[in-house]
């Protein structure tokens, strides 16, 4: 019998119930997948929260690393015992095991941990397509990053140092702005204490910033705003607070002709092979120390409410694992 988190009404972490579930054998193009880490995604909290809306009774969770046990009909490329690792599209990583379709998995190099896998494959995959493919970000480029202590904020501050970028970051706490330079951060901004587009704009010299990676949301996109310089992008792909709603195009032309998209992962990582380049890059970044997945926090499975309030609370540094 299997363990499983099942959400039947929207709601705060309470919302989070336990299920048991006895797994059939996997349909066909499906595996069984046991879970041996799982990650902890801000979109699992717009899941249960209701911000995007689910189907419910729901399963909670995208992110994960196991071991396939058994393998359903017409599954040829993997084989039992092989590690693997998902980010989604379906839900229900929150369990002991489950069964996937096998089009959903990245295989686990053998020199990447279970941990780093389930706490960085998503995170991860987001940073790479966020600065390579959607703002594509050049050396010498100055970048805004909000809430740079965060999981994907801390990834966002080392890759972009990795490509050239001058990366300025904001955080909340004194000890995140530790972690955000100890990242590479080259300048630190406490939001809370400091006008942030003020502070921007002496840093760039009255120029701005060529992109903003926003992951926070409505709390933040007037200093996204005015943080862009002339024709500067704003890349809104979270909402740590609450959406970017009501917005007016017409601000965009008066703040400087500026761009602004709110891109999702799974339309980067649509296709099998940008799924596998992007996967084989991330883990070759993960290899060489360019980027290190920063697990702040650690928590038994069943301890998901926990974490979720946690992180809503602003009370986590870096990645959060959820251990099986």
């Amino acid at each position: 019998m299997e363990r499983a988190a099942q959400i039947k009404v929207v709601g705060g972490p309470e919302a989070i119930g336990w299920i048991d579930v006895e797994l059939p054998p996997p349909a066909p193009g499906d595996v069984r997948m046991r879970n041996v880490v799982v990650g902890l995604n801000f979109i699992d909290t717009y899941h249960r929260s209701g911000l995007y809306p689910l189907a419910l009774p729901s399963g909670l969770g995208l992110e994960a690393a196991g071991v396939i046990e058994a393998l359903g009909e017409g599954v040829e490329d993997w084989r039992v015992g092989d590690r693997v690792c998902c980010f989604g599209p379906s839900l229900g990583a929150y369990a002991t095991a489950r069964n996937i379709p096998a089009a959903c998995l990245f295989i686990i190099p053998d020199d990447i941990s279970d941990e780093t896998a389930a706490a960085g494959i998503l995170k991860g995959c987001t940073t790479e397509f966020l600065v390579e493919r959607c703002a594509k970000v050049q050396p010498t480029w100055d970048v805004l990053v909000h809430a740079a202590a965060g999981g994907v904020g801390l990834m966002l501050v080392q890759w972009l140092k990795h490509v050239g970028a001058n990366v300025i970051g904001t955080v909340s706490t004194d000890e995140k702005a530790a972690l955000a330079r100890a990242a590479g951060a080259d300048h630190v901004i406490l939001y809370g204490k400091e006008d942030v587009a003020k502070q921007v704009r002496l840093l760039t010299k009255n120029k701005g910033v060529e992109v903003v990676f926003d992951g926070v949301g409505r709390a933040t996109w007037e200093a996204s705003l005015d943080s862009a310089r002339r024709r500067g992008m704003i890349v809104s792909y979270g909402n740590a607070d609450a959406p970017v709603s009501g917005v007016n195009l017409g601000v965009l032309a008066q703040k400087g002709s500026l761009y602004s998209t709110r891109p999702t992962l799974f339309d980067y990582y649509h296709h099998a092979a940008e799924r596998a380049a992007g996967s084989e890059y991330v883990f070759d970044m993960f290899r060489q120390g360019i980027i290190n997945v920063n697990i702040g926090q650690r928590y038994r499975l069943e301890d998901a409410a926990q974490a979720h309030a946690d992180l809503e609370g602003r009370n986590t540094t870096g990645s959060t694992v959820l251990i099986v």
